[in-house]
């Protein structure tokens, strides 16, 4: 994998597989559980993340992305076994609202490519999940239960996961730290609001973000809601009205 991956501990059954080498700075999560494990995000695809799985569980592992954004199902491909949102169904069948060219150019720019990637055989991942989800749904892994939360607004399918049972949250591209994206055409920055105001609503002791800095506190939660909350009462909340900056993160819209 030529140290493409890290691999930090939460606890004794939960991990943090990262790829530092890429600009995104991509975070995947391993939620082991005694019947078997649940995978949220894949990353970039550039490397085997299963391989690295391999060296966490020898358990069988469902994959499931936050949303169907290059950067969170390119390891997809190793797990015939994965989960997506019925909203975005369309994009793992060649509706995606890119081309690959310019897909291409965002798995290259500001990374430290491993020897031997080949740029030009790089594909979105396209597949038939095992299981769509609307949200509401409940995974069971074994002694973990983790709660699948429709969060639309960074896409039209994006999800957040909540183990209420260790009191987590798995945010995605919803929060963090840097720039939250909301610019895209298939990007819903009123739907993002009603999305922070669920999941401020949440109890979360801790909370893990898909991208850059880990250093995040649930108190987020609620200034990134704000903020958003600030930008549609100043009717800012839309597409085209510019980058907004909040010290911590800034909002592109």
């Amino acid at each position: 994998m030529d140290n493409w991956f890290t691999t930090e501990r939460i606890d004794e059954d939960t991990y943090i597989i990262s790829e530092y080498r890429h600009w995104e700075e991509t975070y995947c999560y391993l939620l082991v559980g005694a019947r078997r494990s649940l995978l949220i995000d894949t990353g970039l695809g550039i490397c085997d993340i299963s391989a690295a799985v391999a060296g966490l569980t020898d358990g069988p592992v469902t994959a499931v992305a936050t949303h169907i954004h290059w950067d969170h199902i390119g390891g997809h491909k190793y797990y015939p076994d994965f989960y997506a949102h019925y909203a975005e169904l369309n994009w793992l069948n060649g509706g995606f609202p890119q081309p690959v060219e310019v897909i291409r150019g965002y798995v290259t720019e500001e990374c430290d490519l491993p020897a031997g990637f080949d740029i030009d055989a790089y594909e979105l991942f396209q597949g038939r999940p095992s299981a769509v989800l609307c949200g509401g749904e409940s995974i069971d892994l074994g002694g973990r239960q983790v709660e699948v939360l429709h969060t639309p607004g960074h896409s039209p399918g994006h999800m957040c996961f909540w183990e209420e049972g260790r009191r987590r949250l798995y945010t995605g591209d919803l929060v963090y730290r840097g720039q939250l994206t909301a610019w895209f055409p298939s990007t819903d920055p009123k739907a993002y609001l009603r999305s922070l105001e669920k999941i401020a609503r949440l109890p979360a002791k801790e909370v893990f973000p898909a991208h850059h800095s880990l250093d995040i506190e649930p108190q987020m939660l609620l200034l990134v809601r704000d903020a958003f909350r600030a930008l549609e009462f100043d009717g800012r909340l839309c597409h085209g009205s510019g980058t907004f900056d909040f010290g911590d993160f800034s909002v592109r819209l």
